[in-house]
C-alpha cells in the first residue's frame, strides 16, 4: 500500500473538474462522519457515548480547516500545537494533545475539552492534519466533574495540559499519560476515552491517505483550495448584503456569575466601511470572579456569522473560508470574553450563548426582515453522590434542552440541547443512577409568542433514591429571557424547584453548587423558551389551536397573547370572536422585545443602564 501511495500521491496535478470537486467534498464529509461515529461507539464516558459531546475535523498541509462543525468554538484547534511544534519537526506517528484554554488562546474554552491532533504524511510529505475533540467527564479539580459554579480560578477546574506530544513517532509517553489518568476520579473511563479519541484520529489519517492516493497530493490540495474559496466568497457576499455601509450596535446581558455579579453586558459594534467589516467588542463588561468567563478566540465570531450565512446551503462546507469573513475582531483583555489568567472558565457556555445572540442581534439591527429571535441556553447540572449498598461514587451530568428562537418563516425548534448533542434518555438515567424520572414534558407557554412562535423548553423532574447526594445547577435566561424580534415577544423564564407542590417547596438559585438532596427529594427543572418573531396576533388561529391541543400553548395564553378565542369543548376556533378581539386589543410593537418592547437605540441604552447599575466597568 505504501508503494501505491507514493506512486499515486506524488503524480502531477490534474485540473479539478466539478465532478471531482464534489467527490472530494463527499470524501471529507464521509471521513468526518466515520471518525465521529467511531469515537462515539468506542468511548466509555456517557458524556461522549450518550450526550455526544465531541467533534472531529481535518486540515490541509497549511493548517487550514477543511471540515469543521456547526459549533462556533472550534475555529482555532491547530494553531496552539503549531506554536510549540513547528511543522518541519513533525514525524509520522506523532500525536499532540492539549486542554489548556489560556496557552491555546481559546483553542479549547474550558479544561474538560481534550484535543488530540496528528499530522498526516504521504510519501514523506506532510499533507494535512486530523483531530478529535471531546468533553471528558472528570479531569480533577475541586469538584467531581471538574466544572463547578463554585470555581473562582482555573486551577479549581482540573489538570491543565499545555500543547504536548503524547506520541513521538508512534511511541506513547507513558509518564505523561499516567499523570493525566491519576488526576481523574474515574481513571478507567478516562483511559477508554483517550483510546477512542486516538482511534478516531488514526481513522481520519487513513481516510485522508486514501483521498490523496486516489487524486494525488497536488490535485487534492487544489480541490481543497476551491472548497475554501467557495465558502469564503459565498459567506462574505451574504454578510456584505446584510451589513451595508454604516455602524450597527447591540448589547446582550448575562444573568449572573454565581458570585454576586449580575447583569453582565456583552457590547458589540459592527462597522461596515471601505469594503471591510470590523467588529468591536472592547466595551464588553469586565471578567467576573465566577466561572462564566469565556476565553473567546476571534474565530468564534467569524464562525457565528459564517454559520448564519451558510444556513440552508448544504452545498458549502464549514471550513477555513469562514474564518476571515469579518476583517477584524477587536477584544479587550480583562473583559468577560477575554479574561486574564487564571480566571475560571468552567461555565463559559452561559456566555457563549449570549455572544451568539449578540451577533444575531447585530443582524436584526441591520436587517430586521432577516432577524432571528434569541434562543435560550441549555441547562447543565452535575449530580454527585454514593450508591447505597456498594458505596461506589457516581457522577451524573444532566443537560436539559431549552427552546430556540423563531425565524422569519418558521417557529423556533422546541426542546433543543446545543446543536447535535443529546439529552440522556430517561431509561439510561434510571438504569445507571439512583434516581427515578417523574416527569419529562414540554414546558407549556415557555416559547415566546409571535407570528412564528419561539420554541418551548422542557420540564424534567426526578426523585432521588440514594441515601444522599448533592447537585450543581446552572440555568441562564432567567433574569433576561431570550428576546423576540419584529413584534415577537421574549421567551419565558425557567426555574429550579425543590420538592414542588409540597409544604417544603423551594425555588433554587439559577447558578449554584452543593444543593443537598436527601432520599425522596424531588427536583424539577423547568427550562426557558426561545423568542418569537412577528406580532402574535398575525399567527394563524389554526396554528394556535394546534399548539393548544399539543400542549405547547395554554388556553389562557391563546387568548391573552395570540388573541385567539377557543371553544374548548369542541376543540375549535371561534373565528368571529377572534377577529373582534384582535381588532380591539392589537398592541403596537418595536424591533426587540424582552418583557417590553424596544427600538434598537432603546435596547442598547436599557442594557447599558442595567449593567452599570449593578457594577462598574474599568
Amino acid at each position: 500500500m505504501q508503494n501505491l501511495v507514493v506512486a499515486r500521491g506524488t503524480r502531477p496535478a490534474q485540473s479539478v473538474t466539478p465532478v471531482m470537486l464534489e467527490i472530494v467534498k463527499g470524501a471529507l464529509s464521509s471521513a468526518q462522519s466515520e471518525m465521529e461515529r467511531l469515537l462515539q461507539r468506542t468511548a466509555m464516558s456517557p458524556v461522549i457515548r450518550e450526550k455526544q459531546d465531541y467533534f472531529c475535523g481535518l486540515f490541509d498541509r497549511q493548517g487550514r480547516l477543511l471540515i469543521g462543525t456547526k459549533l462556533p468554538l472550534l475555529g482555532n484547534i491547530l494553531d496552539p500545537v503549531l506554536e510549540f511544534f513547528p511543522m518541519e519537526e513533525m514525524k509520522p506517528g506523532d500525536v499532540y494533545w492539549y486542554d489548556d484554554p489560556y496557552l491555546s488562546k481559546g483553542g479549547v474554552s474550558h479544561t474538560p475539552d481534550q484535543v488530540f491532533i496528528s499530522p498526516i504524511f504521504v510519501a514523506g510529505q506532510l499533507v494535512g492534519f486530523t483531530h478529535s475533540w471531546a468533553h471528558f467527564l472528570d479531569i480533577g479539580g475541586t469538584h467531581s466533574g471538574s466544572t463547578t459554579p463554585d470555581a473562582t480560578e482555573i486551577f479549581h477546574e482540573g489538570i491543565l495540559i499545555p500543547p504536548v506530544r503524547l506520541y513521538r513517532e508512534g511511541v506513547l509517553n507513558e509518564d505523561l499519560f499516567r499523570t493525566f489518568v491519576r488526576n481523574s476520579r474515574f481513571p478507567d473511563m478516562i483511559k477508554g476515552d483517550v483510546r477512542a479519541m486516538m482511534a478516531a484520529v488514526e481513522l481520519g489519517r487513513l481516510r485522508m491517505v486514501e483521498l490523496f492516493e486516489r487524486f494525488g497530493i497536488e490535485t487534492a490540495h487544489q480541490a481543497f483550495e476551491q472548497l475554501i474559496n467557495q465558502t469564503r466568497e459565498f459567506a462574505r457576499a451574504r454578510l456584505d448584503a446584510i451589513f451595508t455601509p454604516g455602524s450597527y450596535r447591540f448589547a446582550e446581558l448575562i444573568d449572573q456569575d454565581g458570585h454576586g455579579t449580575t447583569s453582565i453586558a456583552i457590547r458589540m459594534t459592527l462597522t461596515a466601511a471601505n469594503g471591510k467589516l470590523i467588529l468591536d467588542a472592547t466595551d464588553t463588561d469586565d471578567q467576573t470572579l465566577g466561572p462564566i468567563n469565556f476565553l473567546m478566540h476571534p474565530s468564534v465570531v467569524q464562525m457565528v456569522f459564517g454559520i448564519y450565512a451558510l444556513a440552508g446551503h448544504p452545498e458549502f462546507m464549514f471550513n477555513e473560508g469562514l474564518l476571515g469573513i469579518i476583517d477584524e475582531v477587536k477584544l479587550r483583555e480583562g473583559s468577560v470574553i477575554q479574561p486574564r489568567f487564571p480566571a475560571s472558565l468552567g461555565q463559559r457556555s452561559v456566555t457563549v450563548s449570549r455572544v451568539t445572540s449578540a451577533c444575531l442581534g447585530l443582524i436584526g439591527v441591520a436587517r430586521p426582515d432577516l432577524a432571528l429571535a434569541s434562543s435560550s441556553a441549555y441547562s447543565a447540572n452535575k449530580l454527585r453522590g454514593v450508591f447505597m449498598g456498594s458505596g461506589k461514587v457516581f457522577l451524573k451530568t444532566l443537560a436539559i434542552a431549552a427552546g430556540q428562537g423563531a425565524r422569519p418563516a418558521s417557529d423556533g425548534p422546541d426542546a433543543v440541547y446545543f446543536l447535535n448533542q443529546q439529552n440522556y434518555p430517561l431509561e439510561f438515567a434510571e438504569q445507571n443512577y439512583p434516581l427515578i424520572m417523574r416527569q419529562y414534558a414540554i414546558n407549556q407557554d415557555s416559547g415566546g409568542p409571535g407570528r412564528w412562535r419561539g420554541g418551548c423548553g422542557v420540564i424534567r423532574e426526578f426523585a432521588m433514591i440514594s441515601k444522599s447526594a448533592s447537585i450543581s445547577i446552572r440555568m441562564s435566561n432567567v433574569d433576561y429571557p431570550a428576546y423576540g424580534v419584529n413584534g415577537g415577544m421574549s421567551g419565558r423564564s425557567g426555574r429550579f424547584v425543590l420538592n414542588p407542590g409540597t409544604p417544603g417547596e423551594k425555588i433554587l438559585p439559577s447558578l449554584q453548587d452543593g444543593v443537598a438532596l436527601a432520599t425522596g427529594d424531588v427536583l424539577q427543572i423547568a427550562m426557558p423558551g426561545g423568542g418569537g418573531f412577528g406580532h402574535p396576533f398575525d399567527r394563524e388561529p389554526e396554528r394556535v389551536l394546534r399548539d393548544v391541543l399539543a400542549g405547547f400553548v395554554s388556553v389562557e395564553s391563546a387568548q391573552e397573547d395570540y388573541g385567539v378565542i377557543l371553544d374548548v369543548e369542541s376543540q375549535s376556533v371561534n373565528m368571529a370572536a377572534t377577529r373582534e378581539h384582535r381588532a380591539a386589543y392589537r398592541w403596537p410593537t418595536k424591533l426587540f422585545h424582552r418583557c417590553r418592547y424596544f427600538d434598537a437605540e432603546e435596547w442598547w441604552d436599557h442594557a447599558d443602564t442595567l449593567s452599570q447599575s449593578q457594577h462598574s466597568r474599568v
